[in-house]
């Protein structure tokens, strides 16, 4: 049978958790947003009551229809408050261990039926669906970032997920507006696996020193029409994301060409992660963005 989903759980109020939980609102479900303190929650919350406003002043939505959105948001300040829910997506950082620790926590408090979905990147769908007491009830649902803004979801099967899982997954990302694109469980899935070499050959061609930051953007966004360079992008996903995703493609594909760029692991290292750290390739902490190299 599948299920109609009518109230959603979302775990991470980070910048995707809250983007899915906003949508997911504005599209008219019931959402309960959680995270490991209130103080996220909240910040989550307030974040979705911004880019709502921000919604309203462009005309995409009605004041009405914010009022009615922020109304079927609800905080949830532990991951009991889930036990009704329908949906639980999981929009943790891009780690897998921290994911199974989630799993662990979150599959005993759920309704049998309840569909458990993962907003991974790039991890398999089967193995961390193997971990939970529901793999045929488990599916990746990968939203990309800024959620409220991008039309696309990858939808993801791991080896186990039965057709009303997927089914019903469909159902509801149509009804969030969105268009779905149907990826086999390989690492990466489609987009990351051609975006993430990108943005890894860009910081290859910075590191030999080919061309300069600003020059690679420009070269990437007048020469091949791209709306942000390859270096700026890798800031706004986060220089973490990056290469966790880059580690995900070379180890389980196990080829060379996936070989993470040094230069981004030393940024890694130096916690020089992009926007959300006010450096990265550019540094944010003045008036505007000024190369770090």
């Amino acid at each position: 049978m599948v299920v109609e989903i009518k109230k959603v759980g979302v775990i991470g109020a980070g910048q995707m958790g809250n983007g899915i939980a906003h949508v997911c609102a504005v599209a008219g479900f019931d959402v309960w947003l959680n995270d490991i303190s209130v103080d996220r929650v909240q910040s989550g919350l307030a974040s979705i009551n911004g880019n709502m406003a921000r919604q309203v002043s462009k005309g995409l939505i009605t004041e009405d229809e914010r009022t009615a959105a922020l109304d079927r948001l609800k905080p949830a300040e532990s991951m009991d408050e889930l036990a009704d829910v329908d949906l639980v997506i999981e929009s943790a950082v891009e780690n897998e261990q921290i994911k199974r620790k989630i799993f662990a926590q979150l599959c005993p408090l759920l309704k049998p039926e309840a569909i458990l979905a993962t907003n991974t990147s790039s991890i398999s769908i089967t193995r961390l669906a193997a971990t939970t007491d529901r793999p045929e009830r488990f599916i990746g649902i990968h939203f990309m970032n800024p959620v409220p803004l991008m039309e696309l979801v990858e939808l993801v099967r791991g080896i186990a997920t039965e057709d009303e899982t997927f089914e019903a997954s469909k159902v509801f990302t149509r009804k969030l507006g969105k268009t779905t694109a149907v990826a086999e469980d390989f690492p990466a899935f489609m987009v990351n696996r051609i975006l993430l070499p990108m943005i890894n050959e860009a910081i290859y061609t910075l590191y030999e020193g080919v061309g300069s930051v600003e020059a690679i953007d420009t070269a990437m966004k007048l020469g091949a029409n791209h709306p942000m360079g390859p270096l700026q992008l890798a800031d706004f996903i986060g220089l973490d994301t990056c290469l966790s995703i880059m580690q995900v493609l070379y180890e389980g594909l196990a080829d060379s060409k996936y070989r993470p760029c040094p230069l981004l692991v030393k940024y890694v290292e130096a916690g020089w992660l992009g926007r959300k750290t006010q450096r990265g390739f550019y540094d944010y902490r003045g008036e505007t963005p000024v190369p770090t190299r």
